[in-house]
């Protein structure tokens, strides 16, 4: 008797201990969840991960290595390929949840590739930078450079857009997105435009300061 005692009386401590982790786990879930940091990749086929597999876009390597450091956070992937300025203004609404935290706003480049005049591009931009703002939620503004095969002119009419922006709204700007990738074949598809993993591995490196710098912004805020 005394052994069938201690042993129900060791299983009922392994079921009541096992308990004590499940009511745990669920009171520090939504603790834990209230906490993360949500974060929405809004742009083109760059930030939507053009020809690559999953697990390769910009936003999920960025939310790899963020949560690598120790950073609660979810990066979502609202990159639509193809799509220009126009057309992110029309599904800003739906495409964001009010839910979102940081937009990490990338779009810019099909206008430049289809020679939509820069003062529209910087007319959209500024639209969207605007409702965001009136949302509350911080923006993170990827900037682009024209091809050189655009010209001077049209170059020095669009390559300003991005600073002028920033400055504006005061907002944080990544001046050239594909800085250290853009003309490296290496880290690049066949079609010489699009990153390839080991690309945006590169991207994401070299954004992950300014992207940490913003959560940290964002969090202070919140204390």
């Amino acid at each position: 008797m005394a052994f069938k005692f201690f042993r129900s009386f060791g299983q009922f401590t392994k079921i009541s201990s096992a308990a004590a982790a499940v009511t745990l786990a669920l009171v520090t879930a939504p603790a834990a969840l209230a906490n993360q940091v949500e974060i929405v990749g809004f742009g083109d086929s760059l930030m939507a991960g053009y020809n690559l597999a999953p697990g390769e876009s910009f936003p999920e390597q960025l939310e790899d290595a963020l949560k690598a450091e120790g950073y609660a956070v979810k990066v979502a992937n609202a990159g639509v390929s193809g799509d220009t300025t126009s057309g992110g203004l029309s599904r800003l609404e739906w495409s964001i949840p009010e839910s979102t935290d940081i937009v990490i706003l990338e779009l810019g480049a099909n206008d430049m590739l289809r020679g939509i005049p820069p003062a529209s591009t910087e007319e959209n931009l500024d639209r969207m930078i605007a409702k965001l703002d009136e949302r509350g939620q911080r923006v993170v503004l990827a900037g682009m450079m024209a091809a050189p095969n655009l010209g001077e002119d049209y170059a020095s009419a669009f390559n300003p857009i991005f600073k002028r922006l920033a400055e504006k709204h005061d907002v944080t700007l990544i001046p050239f997105f594909l800085d250290g990738v853009a003309a490296e074949q290496s880290l690049l598809l066949e079609d010489g435009m699009h990153p390839n993993p080991q690309g945006v591995r590169r991207m994401v490196e070299r954004m992950l300061p300014t992207i940490r710098d913003v959560i940290e912004a964002h969090q202070g805020d919140d204390a």
